[in-house]
This record gives C-alpha cells, sequence and structure tokens, in this order.
C-alpha cells in the first residue's frame, strides 16, 4: 500500500514540474476577467429575476 502511494507522490511531483504557471500580468489579466464576467452575470441573472417576478406578480393580479 505505501509502495502505492510512494510512486503516486513521485509521479504527481513530477508532473507539477511540467506544469507552466502563469506569469504575474497573465493572473491578473484572468482575474479581472473572471471578476468582469461573474458582475455581468450577476447582473444578468438579477434582470431575469425581476422580470420573472413582474412577470408572475401581473398574472398573480
Amino acid at each position: 500500500m505505501f509502495e502505492k502511494l510512494k510512486t503516486f507522490v513521485g509521479e504527481s511531483i513530477q508532473e507539477f514540474k511540467k506544469v507552466r504557471w502563469p506569469s504575474k500580468d497573465e493572473l491578473i489579466g484572468l482575474t479581472v476577467a473572471v471578476v468582469v464576467s461573474s458582475i455581468l452575470l450577476l447582473v444578468f441573472v438579477g434582470a431575469v429575476d425581476r422580470l420573472f417576478f413582474l412577470v408572475i406578480q401581473w398574472v398573480m393580479g
């Protein structure tokens, strides 16, 4: 059992060495993109929710 764990950890370390980590500028750009897209999605979902609320309120009287 410990041999399999040792093999897994060793292979994981080898794979982490192959990873291309983003630069600071790339990380900032991607973070801004995620925040902006999250805000846009928030506004869209809020608008649709409000629209559905108004429609249901109108239908129910």
